[in-house]
């Protein structure tokens, strides 16, 4: 099986092939190919607009399916949107035909296409509606199926900054301390993350796609709809990015790390900025409390569930001896040897102390142990010569003016 995929030195090209080759060497255990049965009887041609015309021709005749990227959207002069665009499209089409390949073709297309609000004068927009003309006119004429997809703004590792991308020039300015222009905060963007992309063009390989008619930028979810369409979008305004991105270039000093639920917008955008950090930002030291104990250490402050710590015990140390009312943790020893122990406050009905609870531990042996509220506990570092290794979990953040802990030893 061959897939052509035009514009692969692209964003969107580049992240689709890499998605490709991942199924063809057996890394994605997710995604399938229908009809391929062996991973590694994929191939993948890449080729941009400037393919020499008798490879383009070769790969036009053996391809199972064309996913179409390429053209210009920065070109030097108006006139080359409709060249280049249009121009390399119909190419595409022509040789395909003269092959007698039949095989569905994937079109990239942008709401700019709609020619509608402030996309009514764009000659970008007027050469991939051009384009969209003439793959739905050779749909027609040669029984072919065509997904056409109007993308919004897409965004997502790989892009190039200062280019046509405002997150990727955010992104890789704020990374770098550089301003960001922003000439009005409530500007809103419909946003497109890449992996969503590169999934629904695995769907529409597999005949999975979801189908839509426009009603100039609105989306009429038809089931035999002449266009396509991923339903996971974003809407947010510059002012709303912007201030994200803030949040998360702070996070090295901070160690705070914003709230992000599954699927959100707040997870693919944080990690579009991490793709942009310079190698000197790869790193960032952390405050280590250090004592003639050992070490403590936060790594990392969350919103909602609580921070995560390093507790480093020179040999022979015991630390705790305190309890909380309402907070809990987990301790889990990743490196030495120590013991656990654990006493609920107070005493039992005969008025006895309550028993001590004790956990040896091993770091060859990781086990996650409940600090429980109302029990006071401790650690011991039980080696003569090793440090005790421990990470440790709070279900919430610790508050210098609330720091619900009180010595008391078990």
């Amino acid at each position: 099986m061959k897939i052509l995929v035009t514009g692969s030195e692209g964003f969107v090209g580049k992240n689709l092939v890499a998605a490709l080759e991942n199924i063809r060497d057996g890394k994605d255990h997710v995604h399938i190919l229908k009809g391929l049965k062996n991973p590694a009887d994929l191939e993948v041609i890449t080729c941009g607009r400037h393919y020499p015309e008798e490879a383009l021709e070769d790969a036009c005749r053996d391809c199972s399916f064309v996913f179409h990227f390429a053209g210009v959207n920065r070109p030097k002069n108006a006139f080359e949107f409709m060249k280049e665009n249009y121009g390399f499209t119909k190419k595409l089409l022509d040789k395909l035909k003269k092959q007698h390949n039949k095989c569905p073709i994937m079109l990239a297309s942008s709401i700019q296409a709609s020619l509608v609000g402030k996309y009514e004068v764009s000659e970008y927009g007027r050469s991939k509606q051009k384009s969209e003309e003439l793959l739905f006119s050779y749909a027609n004429s040669e029984d072919v199926r065509v997904c056409v997809y109007r993308f919004p703004n897409l965004f997502g590792k790989w892009c190039k900054p200062n280019y046509n991308s405002v997150i990727a020039t955010f992104c890789y300015n704020i990374a770098r301390n550089l301003p960001v222009q922003v000439n009005d905060r409530d500007t809103e963007l419909e946003l497109l993350y890449i992996d969503e992309l590169v999934d629904a063009m695995i769907d529409a390989f597999n005949g999975d796609e979801y189908r839509c008619e426009y009603d100039g930028l609105a989306v009429n979810t038809i089931k035999e709809g002449h266009f396509c369409y991923v339903p996971l979008t974003y809407r947010k305004t510059l002012g709303e990015i912007v201030d994200l991105l803030e949040i998360f270039q702070k996070y090295p000093r901070s160690i705070v790390m914003p709230e992000m639920s599954c699927n959100s917008f707040e997870k693919r955008l944080y990690a579009t900025y991490l793709s942009y950090l310079p190698p000197e930002k790869m790193k960032f030291s952390l405050k280590m409390n250090i004592d003639e104990r050992g070490s403590f250490t936060e790594l990392i402050r969350t919103k909602n569930c609580g921070q995560f710590s390093v507790n480093i015990s020179k040999p022979k140390i015991t630390k705790g001896q305190h309890w909380h009312y309402t907070k809990w943790e987990l301790f889990i020893v990743v490196a030495g040897h120590g013991l656990i122990q654990e006493r609920q406050i107070g005493t039992d009905d005969q008025g006895n102390p309550y028993p001590v609870i004790e956990f040896e531990v091993h770091g060859d042996q990781m086990e996650a142990i409940y600090m429980l509220p109302g029990y006071a506990h401790k650690i011991i570092n039980l080696s003569d010569t090793e440090d005790l290794i421990t990470i440790m979990w709070a279900n919430e953040q610790f508050e210098s003016k609330r720091p619900d802990t009180f010595f008391e030893p078990v």
